[in-house]
């Protein structure tokens, strides 16, 4: 390890699931980089709906035998130490990453992939960088590796205000398609200033009667808005979600496609939507802040849900001014 990195840490971490006062800040060894890995200095990290499922131990993938368990996928950071094979990533570079299973961002370290790692976009704040790599790569994915979606295509959008949501509204009106937003009414303005073509209040409108046919329903909200959605997807259309596997007898009637997809770490994909932020077609949305000793606040804001835009947990708050 260099003789300037500590050997301990703080990280936020799970040692039984539950409630926010489950959490505990504990002081572990710094991790050292296996081969194609790199040693990253946290500047922030963003907190996502996985984080607080893992908490709760609904998250399948994470069990008791995995406890106790550092939580954080999303980081921006400084790296400051490289394993063999991750020469590409010199020390001193600022990089944004979607953290693979089993480290965890909420640290003052972390070791990640260097297959994950993307350079920091220089024309953004740390806070905003950080709230990037995991809901714009569900976003990416989901539209366009699983959803095919085109430019001249419709798509409906269920739940376009969370983070995941916005990031798809922006994505799909870059690549050239005709963005149909399920909302509140009080994110109707938000979502069409991101590009979405029209929004209907899920409240008051029933999206099935509004939409009309569409060529892809990227499903974030799933049951019985997922089922319903069949009633818009067009023939040799398809149905996407981050949630429950859709029906593919529905989808043998329609003659669509179906399929439920968990996204996965990608450095080049997260390169290229960085390009998109640099140049200002994209934008990530953080509505608040912490600061790391107050991350259980940020877990009771992300447990009332209704955000418009991530919350981000700031490492070194100067940095993001």
């Amino acid at each position: 390890m260099d003789a300037d990195i500590p050997e301990t840490m703080l990280a936020w971490r799970v040692p039984r699931f539950g409630g926010v006062e489950s959490l505990r800040q504990e002081s572990l060894s710094v991790p050292e980089p296996a081969h194609g890995e790199v040693l990253i200095e946290v500047q922030a990290a963003a907190l996502n709906p996985v984080d607080l499922k893992t908490l709760q131990g609904r998250y399948p993938l994470v069990t008791e035998g995995d406890l106790p368990y550092t939580l954080g996928r999303d980081v921006t950071g400084v790296v400051v130490s490289r394993g063999e094979g991750a020469q590409a990533w010199p020390q001193g570079a600022r990089v944004c990453a979607f953290v693979g299973q089993g480290s965890g961002a909420l640290a003052d370290y972390v070791v990640v992939d260097a297959t994950a790692l993307a350079g920091a976009p220089a024309t953004c704040a740390v806070d905003a960088a950080a709230a990037i790599p995991l809901a714009a790569l569900t976003a990416w994915q989901g539209l366009f590796e699983h959803g095919k979606l085109q430019g001249g295509e419709r798509v409906l959008i269920q739940g376009a205000s969370g983070g995941v949501g916005r990031f798809a509204v922006q994505f799909a009106r870059h690549c050239g398609a005709r963005v149909v937003a399920t909302a509140s009414a009080s994110e109707r303005d938000a979502l069409l200033a991101l590009g979405a073509s029209e929004v209907i209040d899920y409240h008051a409108q029933r999206f099935e009667e509004e939409a009309g046919e569409v060529d892809l329903v990227f499903d974030l909200v799933g049951g019985e808005a997922q089922q319903r959605s069949w009633q818009v997807v067009k023939t040799g259309g398809a149905m996407v979600s981050t949630l429950g596997e859709p029906s593919q007898a529905q989808a043998s009637r329609h003659g669509a496609r179906a399929t439920r997809y968990t996204a996965r770490a990608d450095g080049a994909q997260l390169a290229h939507i960085v390009e998109l932020v640099e140049k200002g077609a994209v934008k990530a949305e953080v509505v608040e802040r912490f600061d790391f000793d107050d991350t259980p606040r940020g877990f009771e804001r992300l447990a009332g849900g209704h955000l418009r835009g991530k919350l981000v947990v700031m490492r070194q708050w100067h940095d993001a001014l």
